[in-house]
């Protein structure tokens, strides 16, 4: 608690976090009460390729008084190299809903077949048992992890993918996704920003300089996997290029180190997204 008289606590964001709506444990609504517990000022639900989850959230966030930042995350690749992408700042989802609609039926038919070659390779669980374990939310590799540790068949999430779902494993299957220009320009389409997630030591000069070519908005520069060298190049890239800075915990609701406000993000970020985003709007 803030002594009185002295200095108020700084306003911290997070601008990336996943519900039940795609991998993540907890519903929309519990995802935005877990944020305004942790004392944040605004949280960003961006769920992997659906905004399922955004009303909900958005109800939640207007009876607590706590801002959402609508937002998603899409899986792009570029010449073999899978890049996250996320939208925040999101208006109309409608002109990008379609296209998410197409991407989690890539989803569902890829656990289908990582399902039929595990079944292949002796490794026998259902297709049901994947779509039991994701329920309405779109269906990833977490989901299969999941139910191969219900059926026995993995210790945990690391050993499933470590034994059976990881690239060259008996269970991979590689992703159908969008070009990064593809996924930014649905992003825009819906109004928008364009983020580049947790871009790491791939977050090179080069790397970014051809994201901002393709439209680029912003750049995470404050993730869990991000060691603080990390974030030190990538905020200087940001001001180098022109870009917004954002940040956030990833949260998936598991426990572990991935904490909501984790990243100490500041509000003063979301303000420059803010202006940003207008500016966007009246070009």
């Amino acid at each position: 608690m803030t002594a009185i008289g002295g200095p108020a606590a700084p306003l911290l964001v997070d601008l990336h976090s996943h519900s039940t709506a795609s991998d993540g444990a907890f519903a929309p609504a519990i995802v935005v009460q877990e944020a305004h517990k942790a004392g944040l000022a605004a949280i960003a639900l961006t769920d992997h390729d659906t905004t399922a989850g955004l009303a909900e959230a958005q109800a939640e966030s207007d009876r607590l008084g706590i801002r959402l930042v609508p937002g998603v995350e899409l899986s792009a690749v570029e010449n073999d190299h899978e890049t996250h992408i996320l939208g925040l700042h999101l208006g109309s989802t409608a002109p990008i809903d379609a296209r998410l609609a197409e991407l989690r039926e890539m989803r569902r038919t890829r656990a289908s077949k990582i399902v039929d070659l595990l079944n292949a390779n002796g490794v026998r669980i259902a297709f049901e048992s994947v779509l039991e374990q994701a329920g309405n939310a779109a269906i990833g590799r977490p989901h299969v992890a999941r139910a191969l540790i219900a059926e026995g068949w993995a210790a945990d999430s690391r050993d499933a993918f470590d034994r059976y779902l990881a690239t060259g494993r008996p269970g991979f299957v590689p992703k159908e996704q969008l070009s990064v220009r593809d996924a930014i320009a649905l992003i825009h389409a819906a109004g928008g920003l364009a983020i580049v997630a947790h871009p790491g030591q791939q977050g090179t000069r080069e790397r970014i300089e051809l994201l901002k070519n393709d439209g680029m908005d912003g750049v995470e520069v404050r993730h869990p996997g991000h060691s603080s060298e990390d974030i030190t190049r990538l905020m200087a890239l940001v001001e180098h290029f022109g870009l917004v800075p954002s940040g956030g915990s990833d949260w998936h609701g598991v426990p572990g180190p991935r904490t909501l406000g984790a990243m100490k993000v500041p509000i003063e970020w979301l303000h420059w997204q803010d202006e940003r985003a207008k500016s966007r709007k009246a070009s």
